[in-house]
């Protein structure tokens, strides 16, 4: 066993031996903000309780009560959900370790950090301390009335508060508080990336990798969250308006219901086969008691509010795209609608503003290009996969990354690493469904964190241990001096982004340097935003 004294007490953590990692510590389930029950939910959490005498940080705390978009099932866990791990190989040092803390995604609405998928084996022998936690989801995170009470985006407060307790404690577990690196995935890269321009986080990292998903991505910000949160009262049985009885009800509301209840808004979430992501980050209201970790728009944000000097690695995998199949409610009802619906290729962001009629046009456009005029079935999804992976990852992240890389450094990447570590597919039950391998959204996930539900043994001299060391040196790397590729150990200079070069580097089972990734089918979906979201494109700077 082994003590550390933090502001609030002395933690206990545990000393463990590992294979891979060798000697590491292990501190699991420490508090980081008062637990947000009664009256504090809905809140930004407030600073964590000191206790008396010793602390045991050997198990991990409760997760936020979820619905796992993967089994669709309701997963128990408790509104005292706010909690964090620290990992680190060493605790009394005269040298301190970079620190690196993970953001887990899941839609915003399931997930955890803890150790069953985000162990620290694979990163902390590079020299980094490993931070992970867990934070509000879905209603409970993120629904938002537009009043004092229920602001919006708690759950991304939680990650700040988390983010200040490290900032203030870190260096006790041999951290270096002065070199921080968020980092996260999906949803969790999409709060990375707010992050980077939220009033809140300004001095407490130093750099940033968002792999698969930025806040520009249609599903990162909430769409009209305070008729959202209207129509969740109604389904539930408040018809009142009134700010003060909308918060009483939904303070009353036993978790249970809160969790995994679609309430579409517009014609296209209607129509859609696929879950959709309902509750994110809010432009909040400004109110005098309340600190504000977002307002405005987020083009707006991004050429005016980064966080000077952040260094930046951002990305998606090759085929992002293929989880929507994995979220689909019913694949055969996917592929009629597909084929039969003008509008199904519309992408859900022009949903939001635009009437189907209004649509037609594009729909059919996009489904030309995707499709060849071929039908969509069981045995051609293809098409339909690479239309997803675009409308909802690839172009929205190439867009932030020329946003973000005028005024900081930026690393551009595509994944598409094969081996058979690339399970998600396989786990969500569509890998039959494709001819081909493929890298699915997650497939990522595998190459920096062991998952004990699927980790073999992994020999040191095999060709997957070479993959998974040369992906975990590439962010270690950057968390510790901002360069993802110091020398040419790794084989290939990794080169920076900016919106004229689009320089960007394929991760694969071998590195290849590119430039301006599927230049023909962004360029394709640029001129659809000429038209339909002038405001949203990035323009050069004259």
């Amino acid at each position: 066993m082994v003590q550390v004294k933090v502001t609030e007490g002395i933690l206990e953590g545990e000393l463990v031996n590992n294979d891979l990692a060798g000697n590491f510590y292990s501190f699991k389930g420490i508090p980081y903000a008062t637990p947000p029950l009664g009256d504090l939910r809905f809140k930004a959490p407030h600073p964590p309780k000191p206790w008396q005498g010793v602390r045991n940080a050997f198990n991990h705390g409760p997760q936020c009560p979820q619905h796992n978009v993967i089994t669709k099932q309701v997963e128990p866990g408790s509104e005292d959900c706010l909690y964090l791990n620290v990992y680190t190989p060493v605790i009394n040092t005269s040298v301190l370790l970079p620190v690196m803390i993970w953001i887990h995604g899941g839609s915003f609405c399931c997930g955890n950090g803890n150790d069953d998928v985000y162990g620290p084996e694979f990163l902390i022998r590079h020299g980094v301390i490993l931070v992970t936690l867990n934070y509000r989801l879905e209603v409970l995170g993120f629904l938002c009335l537009d009043t004092e009470d229920v602001p919006g985006n708690a759950g991304v407060k939680d990650q700040v508060a988390a983010m200040r307790w490290v900032k203030k404690n870190i260096s006790v577990f041999g951290g270096d508080p002065n070199n921080i690196t968020i980092f996260g995935q999906s949803s969790g890269g999409a709060c990375i990336t707010y992050h980077c321009v939220s009033p809140m986080t300004k001095g407490l990292f130093k750099r940033a990798i968002a792999e698969s998903g930025t806040m520009l991505n249609w599903w990162a910000h909430s769409y009209k969250p305070r008729d959202r949160a209207i129509a969740l009262a109604r389904k539930l049985g408040c018809t009142s308006e009134d700010d003060k009885e909308l918060y009483e009800f939904f303070k009353k509301q036993p978790w249970e219901n809160l969790v995994g209840i679609q309430v579409p808004l517009t014609w296209k979430e209607k129509e859609v086969a696929i879950n959709l992501i309902e509750f994110s980050v809010v432009s909040e209201k400004h109110f005098p008691n309340e600190e504000l970790f977002f307002t405005g728009d987020v083009i707006e944000a991004l050429k005016n509010n980064i966080h000077k000097g952040i260094e930046l690695i951002v990305g998606f995998n090759e085929d992002d795209g293929f989880i929507s199949f994995a979220l689909s409610h019913d694949i055969e009802r996917t592929i009629e609608l597909a084929n039969n619906d003008e509008s199904y290729f519309t992408p859900i962001a022009f949903g939001r503003c635009y009437t189907k009629d209004e649509l037609i046009d594009v729909g059919n456009k996009i489904k030309e290009k995707y499709t060849r005029g071929e039908k969509i079935s069981k045995q051609n999804l293809t098409p339909l996969a690479n239309f997803y992976s675009m409308e909802a990852y690839k172009f929205e992240i190439m867009q932030f990354a020329k946003y973000f890389s005028v005024c900081n450094k930026t690393y551009v990447y595509e994944f598409s690493c094969m081996s058979e570590r690339n399970f998600f597919a396989k786990l969500f039950g569509v890998s039959h469904y494709f001819a081909r391998n493929i890298v699915c959204h997650n497939d990522d996930i595998a190459y920096l964190f062991p998952i004990k539900s699927v980790s073999q043994k992994i020999s040191k001299t095999s060709n997957t241990y070479n993959l998974i060391y040369r992906m975990t040196s590439l962010w270690t790397n950057f968390a510790k001096n901002g360069n993802p590729t110091p020398d040419i150990k790794l084989g290939c200079n990794w080169r920076p982004f900016n919106a004229k070069t689009q320089s960007c580097l394929n991760i694969g089972n071998e590195m290849v340097r590119s430039v301006a990734p599927y230049k023909e089918e962004m360029e394709f979906w640029e001129q659809l935003y000429v038209k339909y979201f002038p405001n949203k494109l990035y323009r050069p700077v004259k």
